[in-house]
């Protein structure tokens, strides 16, 4: 099992900056995969980015705006959000892979004002 904990969210205007964390439960260097996804009110779950090992890979709608980076010895994933959208407005979830299976935190609430 893996439990995980995001925290950061919060409201900020458009252009702003946030950054999310997602604390595991388990050492991040033992799993395969971790990523963060959102889900905007009325919309599917998307995929925003994701790491493993060194490679990390971004949705084009972040791209350049936004950065992924796990830190092993503090066992936390995080999302670095610069030049923040309106559209950026989601619930922020952390995913994460081990021994073929897919775990996820409860989510954490971004909102950009205009």
């Amino acid at each position: 099992q893996v439990q995980l904990v995001e925290s950061g969210g919060g409201l900020v205007q458009a252009g702003g900056s946030l950054r999310l964390s997602c604390a595991a439960s388990r050492f991040t260097s033992s799993i395969n995969v971790m990523g963060w996804y959102r889900q905007a009110p009325g919309k599917q779950r998307e995929w925003v980015a994701s790491i493993s090992g060194g490679t990390t890979k971004y949705a084009d709608s972040v791209k350049g705006r936004f950065t992924i980076s796990r830190d092993s010895a503090k066992n936390t994933m995080y999302l670095q959000m610069n030049s923040l959208k309106p559209e950026d407005t989601a619930v922020y979830s952390c995913n994460a892979d081990w021994r073929g299976l897919s775990f996820w935190g409860q989510g954490t609430q971004v909102t950009v004002s205009s």
